[in-house]
């Protein structure tokens, strides 16, 4: 939707097929490069199940680059600026986040490409397809793509123009609909996507009826919420029980189970293994080592996490350990929120130890430190021996001072020092901007280079787990705590650490490569079988939890809880409580995972919570809910044949942009 001169091309190539549909696995996606395409093509049956599967390529444009993150994880609780603030303004909502800022209008233009894709498989599928499953199968694809653009744009920008017929040359007159409008058009798109898709797919990656079901459940969720209360009263409740009935039938009648172990999810081991075939992944964009269709960017979200390790004596980058592009530096927030004895999700979520890869230059033992005069002058650590410990404990640890931390062998980053006081915005300890605990579920020790941005791994866009908690959000705030209880609990139940199992091991994606044959050989990586859980929660190795800990006997451990927060947050009531717990444990099973600023923007929550959890965003009300409408398309379209004024471009964008 992108406004310019050469408008026409940009529309062309917005559906530009890429064609190759043999095979019963994702390799449907491994398309024969066409460079050029005409109308004409997407009048037969060849040409638009290549115009589906090019439909399929947008969806890994969730993962790719910059706006990624940018859109999703900055500016919130979860995660605050790193130590490259290339993208401050949107973890910050700073002056410079504005109307003209690039991923706004990146964001604003490839949804509209994927629709304009999704319009012209709507409007010919019928027509040019004899088959009827196949035709129904094309048709539901088209509807649910059109949808997800649809719905991302809304949650992005509120109302926005509503175009449903397919664009074949320049068009420069838009009008924008409300978000009620929006939603009506994405819950009917997915509704005929649920109606129309097949229940199972021969070929991994394709969309399928209960994709469809998650997100209807979704939309009608985000419908029912509080960003939306000014229009939302008379479908409100028939909201809520749609977003139940169809939760209920992904997680009733799909063939989709979740994973026995959390870490499942997360244990990458390779492209295309099992990991990725999980029957709790309902829908994931499909990325894949093939570098000839790779395209422009890749799985880029493992760059983001990171905290720097390359810099620190005994230490340099390698595969497994990533490229630290340290944009999202962990918050308190997301520390604390976790209970972290008993909470294996933590653990599996967050990297806390290195081992050295650079024994040559690791710190020598100083005099006044050194354990023993005869290792005065020696390496600290050798080779593989632990080289980095972060210590995630709380406040009133007095183990710990920045003095006596340099009799420790290892990098020592720790949360509190005796004496530091609980505060939710890093005024304590020595993390740093650069130096915090990084999260590990998208680590891609895959990649072909150290320095490859280039990811291998599928992206999850919906999984069973976010299904339950969905269902369990519709009954709370139904205030039927009793029926969301049993939901919450089954991940709950999943989180728990089981008897016998090793709490101190990790389980990130560099796991599978920590003998790559890239790395040097003879050299160690950066991969710890081994983490800090039992130091930073100061209690001994025989210590063993237990699975009862997690599991909610009652609704009043939700409502009655002292331990999600609820003082410092301001909440009272039992609807407001619940509302709280239930953004805390989308924290703890979700966190990172590309959804945290909708989900604050849609409860309105986000002002509070940055105001509490943030270290430096200060969202402000009725501004920040939403995204600018990208300047590129105010001063492109027209109205009665001629550009818009100032006036116009204002009352067309939204407030305080």
């Amino acid at each position: 939707m992108k406004i310019i001169k050469n408008k026409y091309t940009y529309l062309l190539l917005a559906t530009v097929p890429f064609l190759s549909m043999q095979g019963c696995k994702k390799d449907f996606l491994n398309e024969e490069m066409i460079t050029a395409r005409n109308t004409a093509d997407y009048e037969t049956t060849e040409g638009l199940d290549g115009l589906v599967t090019g439909m399929y390529q947008s969806l890994k444009f969730h993962f790719n680059y910059e706006w990624a993150y940018a859109s999703t994880n900055y500016g919130t609780d979860e995660f605050w600026v790193g130590g490259d603030r290339i993208k401050e303004m949107w973890g910050t909502y700073s002056a410079n986040f504005n109307s003209f800022t690039g991923e706004v209008g990146v964001i604003w233009d490839n949804m509209y490409g994927a629709i304009n894709s999704a319009n012209t498989v709507i409007a010919n599928v019928p027509e040019f397809y004899e088959n009827e499953e196949t035709k129904n199968t094309r048709l539901g694809e088209g509807h649910f793509i059109r949808a997800f653009n649809y719905f991302k744009l809304v949650k992005q920008y509120g109302g926005v123009p509503l175009k449903l017929e397919p664009s074949y040359s320049v068009e420069l007159e838009f009008t924008r609909a409300s978000a009620k409008e929006v939603y009506d058009q994405v819950i009917a798109d997915f509704t005929s996507a649920y109606e129309l898709l097949p229940p199972s797919s021969a070929q991994t990656g394709r969309i399928t009826k209960w994709a469809a079901a998650h997100f209807l459940a979704k939309a009608y969720l985000f419908r029912a919420s509080e960003l939306y209360a000014d229009w939302n009263a008379d479908t409100r409740d028939a909201d809520l029980e749609q977003a139940i009935k169809y939760g209920r039938e992904v997680i009733e009648q799909s063939s989709h189970s979740l994973a026995t172990n959390f870490s499942d999810l997360w244990r990458y081991t390779k492209p295309d293994d099992v990991n990725e075939t999980l029957p709790e992944i309902i829908l994931a964009a499909q990325f894949s080592n093939n570098d000839a269709t790779i395209g422009r960017y890749g799985n880029q979200i493992h760059l983001h996490y990171p905290s720097v390790y390359q810099n620190l004596p005994g230490m340099q980058r390698d595969i497994p350990g990533g490229r630290e592009f340290q944009r999202l530096r962990t918050s308190d927030y997301a520390l604390d929120v976790f209970d972290r004895v008993n909470d294996s999700r933590f653990w599996k979520s967050f990297k806390t130890e290195y081992l050295s890869n650079r024994p040559a230059t690791a710190p020598l033992w100083e005099e006044d430190y050194a354990p023993s005069s005869d290792l005065v002058g020696k390496p600290k650590f050798n080779g593989g021996e632990v080289s980095i410990k972060y210590i995630v404990n709380d406040a009133g640890d007095s183990r710990y001072t920045e003095e006596n931390i340099r009799n420790r062998a290892p990098h020592m980053f720790v949360r509190y020092f005796a004496g530091d006081n609980q505060d939710y915005k890093g005024n304590h300890g020595n993390y740093a901007a650069s130096r915090y605990v990084t999260m590990s579920k998208f680590a891609d020790g895959s990649r072909n280079s150290v320095a490859s941005q280039f990811g291998y791994r599928d992206g999850i866009l919906a999984r069973l787990a976010e299904t339950y908690l969905i269902v369990a959000e519709a009954y709370g705030r139904q205030e039927n705590y009793d029926q969301a209880l049993p939901y919450i609990n089954e991940i709950r139940k999943r989180a728990a650490y089981k008897d016998g199992e090793d709490r101190s091991a990790y389980v990130d994606g560099g796991v599978a490569y920590k003998n790559n044959s890239i790395v040097p050989a003879g050299a160690f990586v950066s991969y710890s079988e081994k983490n800090t859980y039992y130091e930073s929660n100061n209690i001994a190795e025989t210590t063993d939890a237990t699975e009862s800990a997690m599991v909610l006997s009652s609704v009043a451990d939700i409502l009655d809880a002292t331990d999600q927060f609820y003082d410092v947050l301001g909440v009272n009531s039992s609807q407001q409580k619940f509302l709280a717990f239930i953004l805390n444990e989308r924290s703890r099973e979700l966190m990172g995972e590309l959804m945290r600023w909708e989900d604050l923007a849609r409860t309105k929550t986000l002002i509070k919570r940055n105001e509490v959890f943030h270290n430096e965003a200060r969202p402000q009300e009725n501004r920040h809910y939403v995204r600018p409408i990208p300047q590129s398309f105010l001063d492109n379209i027209h109205v009665d044949g001629r550009p818009l004024n100032a006036a116009e471009k204002t009352a067309m964008q939204n407030p305080g942009y």
